[in-house]
């Protein structure tokens, strides 16, 4: 069948009229100014989306606290190597707590072998004691991140076994050191990157290998220094990255950058250095906690290319700005805001 000129034009505008109504964001928006007036530092909020995203951001329901019984929990229980310090009553609230966060559904037999609690058989209880170490560092060393508020399993896990927002390495691209990468993965529409033309691996060069995500020149001329200087497609990664932060944290730039010049530090808000260090520490959980849980992992939470899940900024924010909207978990848990290091 041959279609006349006007059934294509007709055809055209209809999909035309589609790609506008589900790609560009529709009324009723809202816009909350974060900066002196008239310099456009300024964030939109789609009513219908933060309501959806007010939603599904809520702190879970919080334990009743216990009253100590008076016995540690090492004394009550063997093979504790996290968490033995803690009163047995206390340590049993957290324990119904985590349970509630990760497994709802196969409860404490996700981990446990019922038979006997102690034993380690279950990768899954392996994986849980790093996991508690990993939560612990973040609390205690990474305040630069996430100051006070914290992390619980909570914040990544939201009741599901595994994180909803994970991601292993690409079995399509060749990832040499620093940018020599190809093919470069653009013109996908992946949605880690805002559905842009941009790269859409933007987490192995940055969340696992520690490439420079800055671009803008320094000096009025380009530079002639062959090492210092930055390509088209390094710019395109970092924008790429920046998509991902972006939709991540469901911000504007202007939540961290100075659109007058992005590069100014001096010009930028106080979360443009929160993010600085939140890239750096995402990166070393990747490399020092989630990376080297492969060997002890089955085939079937493994990528292609064998490698364990990690984590990117969407794994803890969902969508907003702070996770859970900022509601800190800690008071009620003050036992993960602790240091902790499983002993041998």
């Amino acid at each position: 069948m041959r279609l006349g000129f006007s059934a294509v034009v007709g055809l055209t505008a209809i999909v035309g009229a589609v790609f506008v109504a589900t790609t560009f964001t529709t009324p009723p928006l809202d816009s909350v100014q974060r900066g002196y007036r008239g310099t456009g530092q300024i964030q939109s909020y789609q009513d219908r989306a933060y309501t959806r995203l007010t939603a599904a951001n809520q702190a879970p329901e919080v334990i009743p606290a216990v009253d100590p019984e008076g016995q540690k929990a090492s004394v009550g229980y063997t093979n504790l190597k996290v968490l033995g310090d803690l009163d047995k009553a206390e340590f049993d609230r957290l324990m119904m707590a985590i349970t509630n966060w990760v497994s709802p559904d196969a409860g404490c037999n996700y981990c446990h072998n019922p038979e006997n609690m102690a034993s380690d058989e279950l990768y899954t209880k392996v994986v849980a004691r790093r996991m508690l170490e990993m939560v612990s560092t973040i609390n205690t060393k990474y305040k630069a991140h996430v100051a006070n508020t914290g992390v619980t399993c909570y914040t990544c896990h939201r009741g599901q076994p595994v994180p909803g927002y994970i991601w292993y390495t690409d079995p399509n691209l060749s990832h040499a050191s620093g940018y020599a990468q190809a093919p470069t993965g653009q013109n996908k529409a992946a949605a880690v990157v805002g559905y842009t033309s941009l790269p859409y691996d933007v987490f192995t060069p940055f969340l696992k290998e520690a490439n420079d995500l800055r671009i803008i020149s320094q000096t009025a001329l380009p530079q002639r220094d062959a090492g210092a200087r930055k390509s088209i497609m390094q710019a395109e990664w970092t924008y790429g990255a920046m998509a991902h932060i972006s939709d991540g944290l469901g911000v504007n730039c202007t939540y961290c950058h100075n659109t007058r010049s992005f590069t100014e530090w001096s010009q930028s808000s106080p979360q443009r250095a929160v993010a600085w260090y939140a890239i750096r520490h995402v990166r070393e959980l990747n490399n020092t906690y989630l990376d080297p849980l492969a060997p002890i992992l089955p085939a079937n939470r493994l990528g292609a290319l064998g490698d364990a899940p990690k984590i990117n900024c969407t794994t803890c924010h969902q969508g907003v700005f702070k996770p859970l909207l900022g509601v800190s978990q800690l008071k009620d848990y003050p036992e993960l805001a602790t240091t902790l290091t499983a002993k041998k």
